[in-house]
């Protein structure tokens, strides 16, 4: 071999082992995209605007990863198809949580996303019902969530009634505006202060709200970001890139909520009203991130102090660890 053939080949071989370490770490910070499938709690809407603004602005994309956001057929299966790996995210409600892990369902909640109870009583302004002792000898229209009944006598309670005993229940199902605009009950338990009492503005019903936190149901997170134990353990780095991705999302949605509903209405492929999201939008801002929190954090006081209400009440069905029922890992 000739000097000069050997000078040149020693060169390449250099150049090349000078590559290499570059390469290798290109290749490592770019993960692989994943596809991941998000199960909504209910039909979109205010509540999920975080997460259409990460699908819309690509901020999933940028952390590899493709999402499908469907809603189920039957949204109350989330935690079942999110615990048995069906579905890798989910959306859901600490008590939901809380009440499928004494069930033995493996799920956990990753992120806070609703910082305060969206649950409340409502009546219509002209029935002069502003307390829960007004409610006393009155018809009270229910869902027939497990939680409507501990939540009503919980409030009742704190405002010196005896309790049910007090009320007449009437199962209305979710046709909760309906009932109050018909007349068929005087009060209604179950409504989201975010929804119903706009659409029921919007109809010409204002109405009086009760918040549950102000009657002596301990403070909650209403939605949380839900996955399984399964998936932590095998996916965390997924679950990290989501999380941040979703923090930008909800962090857009908190500077401009009314750009967030545009997105919404764009994205969504079912009828999104904007009379009613809109308003709605802009009452959840300082629910996504309030004063004590930003967005997504959980406390183990909250999901601690709230899960031994739910035990005091019959809730739940065993005693349960809240502290394993939520981690605060992958929020930073």
């Amino acid at each position: 071999m000739s000097k000069i053939k050997y000078i040149n080949l020693a060169l390449a071989v250099s150049v090349a082992l000078l590559l290499m370490p570059v390469l290798a770490c290109s290749s490592d910070s770019e993960p692989e995209t994943v596809s991941v499938k998000l199960a909504l709690d209910w039909y979109p809407n205010s509540n999920h605007l975080g997460l259409y603004i990460a699908q819309s602005k690509g901020y999933f994309a940028d952390e590899n990863l493709d999402v499908e956001l469907y809603t189920p057929v039957d949204p109350s299966t989330v935690l079942q198809t999110v615990g048995a790996g069906q579905d890798d995210f989910g959306i859901s409600y600490q008590p939901d949580v809380l009440m499928a892990r004494a069930q033995g369902v493996p799920v956990v909640s990753v992120a806070g996303i609703v910082q305060h109870p969206l649950n409340s009583v409502m009546a219509l302004k002209s029935s002069g019902i502003e307390r829960p002792s007004d409610l006393v000898g009155k018809k009270v229209g229910y869902p027939g969530l497990p939680t409507d009944e501990p939540l009503l006598e919980t409030m009742l309670k704190a405002d010196g009634a005896n309790g049910l005993g007090d009320v007449e229940l009437v199962r209305v199902g979710f046709n909760l505006a309906e009932s109050l605009i018909s007349g068929t009950v005087d009060a209604v338990v179950g409504a989201y202060w975010t929804h119903e009492s706009i659409l029921l503005e919007n109809l010409g019903h204002p109405v009086n709200i009760l918040k549950v936190q102000d009657w002596g149901v301990p403070d909650y997170y209403e939605l949380v970001l839900v996955v399984s134990e399964k998936y932590i353990e095998e996916q965390s780095d997924v679950i990290e890139r989501f999380t941040r991705a979703l923090s930008k999302g909800f962090a857009d949605a908190i500077s401009d909520p009314q750009a967030g509903v545009n997105i919404l209405i764009d994205a969504s492929n079912e009828e999104v009203d904007r009379a009613i999201e809109g308003p709605g939008a802009d009452l959840l801002v300082p629910l996504w991130k309030t004063n004590e929190a930003n967005f997504g954090v959980q406390t183990s006081a909250r999901w601690v102090d709230f899960a031994s209400w739910m035990q005091e009440t019959g809730l739940l069905s065993q005693e349960v660890d809240a502290s394993k029922a939520f981690t605060d890992k992958f929020i930073k």
